[in-house]
């Protein structure tokens, strides 16, 4: 899985708000909306700064820990999906083949898809084309 992926914020999706921060900072931050607050709509996540006396800072740092939390959102999500793979597969040991070959019978069985062959001898000189374009019809 590609873990190297840009999370792209539309403004349409967001809900800003402004309001007067609390604490240090003197007549100016009790005079001026430099707090913010943003509401990705979408996913329902919440993020406040009110760290700088700027709000335009305060802005830039409310949407840089929204992209962080939208970004560890999709980590999860993309976890969840490989964990889903990963049980998918069948163990691994005896009796779990995914292809048996009967060389006496001339005869090779995908046992995951049906699809038998023959010509031991192409088949193991690398003529594995059949089996594959089978299992992608599977969906395997």
């Amino acid at each position: 899985i590609d873990d190297s992926f840009e999370v792209d914020i539309n403004p349409a999706d967001l809900k800003v708000d402004t309001y007067r921060a609390s604490g240090a900072g003197g007549q100016h931050v009790n005079k001026t909306d430099s707090a913010i607050r943003i509401t990705h709509v979408p996913s329902g996540i919440v993020v406040a700064c009110q760290t700088d006396r700027s709000q335009h800072k305060n802005r830039a740092e409310a949407m840089r820990m929204l992209r962080s939390k939208l970004y560890e959102m999709e980590m999860q999500k993309r976890a969840v999906e490989k964990q889903a793979l990963e049980d998918s597969k069948s163990d691994i040991g005896w009796g779990h083949q995914i292809r048996s070959y009967v060389l006496d019978q001339s005869r090779i069985k995908d046992l995951r898809t049906g699809v038998e062959v023959g010509d031991t001898q192409k088949v193991l000189d690398g003529a594995l084309d059949m089996f594959i374009e089978a299992a992608l019809k599977a969906g395997l």
